[in-house]
């Protein structure tokens, strides 16, 4: 598969790894009462701080758990300013990433930058994205094939799923000197695309639909022949195939009848003589196959989604819903949703979504520059047949993502969690504020938008758990604590009040953390005395360890010294 090279790839390649690991710090909790209280052990997380930093921050606790994932990274146009300073240990990538990036008259690396700034983040949100999780990435022309190509080698060329094109400018820009651009597009990868479907989200034009004699929904075309001449299906060359079948059918009884035939001239003139038609699938003076076996189709008729007509019959397609296209266009029109006529629309634009901000933060100018059109996250949203999405944004912006979860959630009685991320200065008073007021109500008296049950909890970038090779006493032990054991288990910690030093137990494993800031501890006899939880085996950290090897093994124990032994991620 080809590759992309750019100058710093050899530096950034595995960058992610040498990313120290931080604690999250929770500042304060949002409850569904809009009131700011200490901790609601809210799922929903809103992070303050630079996105490398904090995507490694939730690898412990969140590695492999993401369904799906949405970025809207900066899309190097030249216009927008963008900075990363990430601590690359190569003096030439600090220089590139520690200044503004401008346009490409004054910056002829800034594709290189761009790339050694998205790498890392896309190999740190491959190792959160669960094996049936979905990646969905805005981006426009400016870097849209070097993130296809890039894409391609973190996530594999064969779980792209789709580019689509998103019209979120249908007028076109004007200043543009050659083509007006009227679309951004968005880019689409799996963890395995073999593990996932996407649902049928688009709701059909409610003309292109009719009502049946059972007063259900269906389409005026059919989905295709099931019975009746074709020239798609193989030809009869084994008589007991349980796709070969005539049909004959009486509509004044509403009657089936299914014969083995030999010869597509001789129909069975007693059951002709009753008022029964006959159906056959056949192409020139042969027999084909039909599409379903005859055990298939009389289910079918028995559901009476069947239709008959001119020598053939067609399957029913009671399907309101069809697959989202390439071309995400807006549009308005009259829908059948939920069984009724409904108005649907689909607004990608950035206008709109620029109106919606206004109203939310009751301002006339613009809070913030270039926000995410709601309407695009709620498509993303329909794709998935999972209400309980755990979804993460990593370039969190005006915090789009999270209303819409929020809404999904109210209009579905969903349980999905977000994850925002956000590195700028405006996380608090714009990202975290939207979702404030999207959970209290916005607008004014004659246009109020009610509020929506939901919390989160505010974090910000903590310090590191290791300096160099020692852990950092600036730390709690129980961040530490929580660190070591999921490291260990992959899941979260349990602690029993009278044993201050156990964790939890796993698989007949128990794990203890000996460790105190102010002094050495030591694993020997009279630690293994306060030892309450019996367990098959055990696997003990402490600073130091007294016990012989033949100690350990009698009492089961791996011994791992602190903080030589502590996993790093």
């Amino acid at each position: 598969m080809p590759t992309l090279d750019w100058i710093g790839k050899d530096k950034v390649v595995n960058h992610h790894l040498d990313v120290p690991y931080r604690v999250l710090e929770r500042k304060y909790s949002f409850d569904s009462n809009g009131q700011h209280i200490e901790d609601n052990h809210s799922e929903n997380m809103i992070i303050h701080g630079d996105n490398l930093e904090a995507l490694k921050s939730l690898l412990p606790k969140y590695e492999g758990r993401i369904d799906c994932i949405y970025i809207d990274p900066p899309y190097n146009t030249g216009k927008e300013k963008w900075i990363y300073n990430d601590n690359v240990n190569d003096p030439q990538i600090k220089k590139w990433l520690g200044e503004v990036v401008g346009s490409e008259s004054e910056d002829l690396s800034r594709h290189d930058k761009w790339l050694c700034m998205m790498y890392p983040r896309l190999k740190l949100l491959y190792k959160l994205l669960s094996e049936k999780g979905v990646i969905f990435i805005s981006i426009d022309n400016s870097e849209l094939f070097n993130l296809k190509a890039i894409c391609d080698e973190i996530f594999n060329l064969t779980n792209f799923i789709s580019l689509i094109s998103v019209e979120n400018n249908p007028k076109g820009r004007k200043n543009s000197k050659f083509v007006s651009v009227s679309s951004e597009y968005l880019l689409i990868y799996a963890k395995d695309k073999n593990s996932i479907s996407f649902v049928e989200n688009i709701p059909k034009k409610a003309k292109d639909l009719s009502v049946d004699e059972n007063g259900r929904y269906v389409h005026n075309s059919g989905k295709r022949v099931l019975v009746g001449e074709n020239d798609f299906n193989d030809k009869v060359t084994d008589f007991s195939s349980d796709k070969h079948y005539s049909v004959y059918y009486n509509k004044t009884v509403n009657n089936v009848i299914f014969k083995k035939e030999y010869s597509i001239y001789e129909a069975d003139k007693e059951l002709l003589s009753q008022g029964y038609e006959r159906y056959f699938s056949y192409k020139n003076n042969y027999f084909v196959l039909n599409t379903y076996t005859q055990v298939k189709l009389k289910e079918l008729f028995e559901n009476q989604a069947l239709f008959f007509n001119d020598g053939k019959i067609y399957e029913k397609n009671f399907s309101t819903t069809i697959r989202i296209k390439s071309m995400l266009v807006n549009d308005k029109y009259e829908a059948i949703i939920d069984n009724k006529k409904q108005n649907f629309k689909i607004d990608v634009k950035t206008t709109s979504a620029i109106q919606e901000l206004k109203k939310i933060f009751n301002t006339n100018s613009i809070p913030f520059d270039n926000p995410k059109n709601i309407g695009l996250i709620d498509i993303i949203l329909t794709l998935f047949d999972n209400k309980n999405l755990i979804v993460l944004d990593s370039f969190a912006g005006s915090g789009t993502t999270a209303h819409a979860i929020i809404r999904a959630n109210k209009k579905d009685c969903g349980n999905r969690k977000y994850i925002l991320i956000e590195l700028m200065s405006y996380a608090e008073n714009i990202t975290a504020e939207r979702v404030k007021r999207v959970i209290k109500g916005y607008g004014e008296t004659n246009n109020f938008v009610e509020g929506i049950d939901s919390n989160f909890s505010y974090y910000e970038l903590g310090e590191p758990l290791l300096i160099g090779n020692n852990l950092n006493e600036n730390v709690s032990i129980e961040k530490i604590r929580e660190y070591v054991y999921f490291m260990e288990t992959k899941n979260n910690i349990t602690n029993k009040q009278e044993e201050p030093y156990y964790m939890g137990s796993q698989y007949g494993v128990s794990y203890y953390f000996y460790y105190d800031k102010k002094s050495i501890t030591t694993l020997n006899r009279e630690f293994l005395g306060t030892i309450k939880t019996k367990s098959e085996r055990y696997v003990i950290y402490a600073d130091l360890c007294t016990l012989s090897e033949k100690e350990l093994n009698e009492y089961r124990i791996n011994f791992k010294k602190i903080p030589r032994d502590i996993s790093k991620l």
